[in-house]
């Protein structure tokens, strides 16, 4: 007698909201690459989600709104518990301290298997150290049965500031398209801008939310700084552009710090793009200036690119880019170290080829989604 198919799997993945950014862009990655006979899912917005979720091409996949309103609302509560009850998921997937409250919901609305992500804090926790948030981690592990986290970094602060057993523990890196974010093969992309970049001999450019937690402030003052020093370097300030591909609140103090250092026609501030891989072709040096970090998905699909990545020394980000090898690393907000790394890979064609290649040799070898993928159907299979 034939063994029937396994029946398929609904996972309520739940999320503050569904736009722009790093660990939403991992979440179409995986549901794009779990297969769809196997796997439904629901995606459910505290607070709303936007276009970003055409990148998702799963059938299999519904967006719920639970309109969660700003501050003490407490009746998303019940909202979400109704809905529960009504999808009845297998599992329960929150991500982020903004969504961990819903595991107890979960627990009430009677989800079997109940698993929480860790992508990375935010500004206002960015060691996560906090003691009303701790508090509120430690009172989640009775409730939440394994935890996924992007990072070594990560992995090690659940287990040793949270408390969270080795074994309740997978650590999983994201993935990235190697064939999508791939290296430039000729003449940089004009990106319909041949203006812009007419004269052109260094790019330096970052994609992510401008958001505080990044510190795009500090990447242009940098910026600034190594235009005013030019005269002593082999490329002259009129050769030197900045772009920077996002949108957020840090975008007005940028144009304005920009705006003042009379650099408006050799800086870019591109805003939310969906064709980021021909962005990253048309850039030279990839800059990252984050407080804090999980694992970027821009660092490794600059990488992926055969770009050297000049990164701040925080979270994750360590275990991606390996210093002097696949690029460098400063210390968060160091404007002074930021400016004279910029100098050193604007004036050295070389080696800006050399470490990008070596980039892209570490992404093939470490880093693929086939692997996260497998990675994380491993944890939503084992559960009781």
């Amino acid at each position: 007698m034939a063994e029937s198919a396994p029946t398929s799997v609904l996972i309520a993945h739940v999320v503050h909201y569904f736009g722009t950014g790093g660990m939403e862009n991992g979440m179409v990655n995986l549901i794009n690459r779990l297969p769809p006979e196997r796997y439904r899912h629901a995606i459910i917005c505290l607070a709303g989600h936007d276009d970003f979720k055409r990148r998702i091409h799963n059938p299999n996949v519904e967006f719920f709104d639970i309109g969660k309103r700003p501050g003490r609302d407490f009746s998303w509560y019940l909202k979400l518990h109704r809905l529960l009850r009504g999808l009845r998921p297998d599992i329960l997937h929150t991500r982020n301290l903004s969504t961990i409250e819903a595991q107890f919901v979960g627990v009430l609305a009677r989800v079997p298997k109940r698993i929480h992500g860790e992508h990375g804090r935010d500004v206002f926790d960015l060691e996560g150290k906090n003691r009303k948030y701790n508090i509120l981690r430690k009172a989640a592990r009775r409730v939440i049965q394994h935890y996924i986290a992007v990072s070594r970094d990560l992995a090690g602060w659940l287990r040793d500031t949270v408390g969270v057993p080795e074994a309740r523990i997978s650590q999983i890196y994201n993935g990235v398209d190697g064939e999508r974010f791939h290296p430039r093969q000729a003449s940089r992309p004009d990106l319909g801008l041949p203006e812009f970049f007419a004269g052109a001999q260094c790019v330096i450019g970052s994609i992510g939310r401008m958001a505080a937690v990044k510190d795009y402030p500090t990447l242009v003052r940098a910026f600034i700084r190594l235009c005013e020093q030019s005269a002593e370097s082999s490329i002259h300030a009129s050769g030197l552009r900045l772009i920077i591909v996002g949108d957020g609140i840090a975008r007005a103090e940028c144009q304005a710090l920009i705006n003042t250092a009379g650099l408006s026609s050799q800086v870019l501030f591109a805003g939310d793009r969906s064709d980021t891989p021909d962005w990253l072709r048309a850039f030279d040096i990839f800059v990252l200036p984050s407080l804090g970090e999980g694992i970027s998905n821009t660092i490794l699909e600059a990488m992926s690119t055969a770009l050297p990545v000049l990164a701040t020394r925080v979270g994750g980000t360590p275990e991606l880019v390996k210093d002097g090898e696949t690029g460098s690393m400063f210390t968060p907000g160091d404007v002074e170290s930021l400016t004279r790394l910029l100098a050193d890979y604007a004036a050295d064609a070389s080696r800006c080829a050399r470490e990008g290649a070596a980039a892209r040799a570490w992404i093939e070898q470490t880093f693929s989604w086939p692997k996260a993928a497998a990675g994380y159907m491993a944890v939503y299979e084992k559960l009781p």
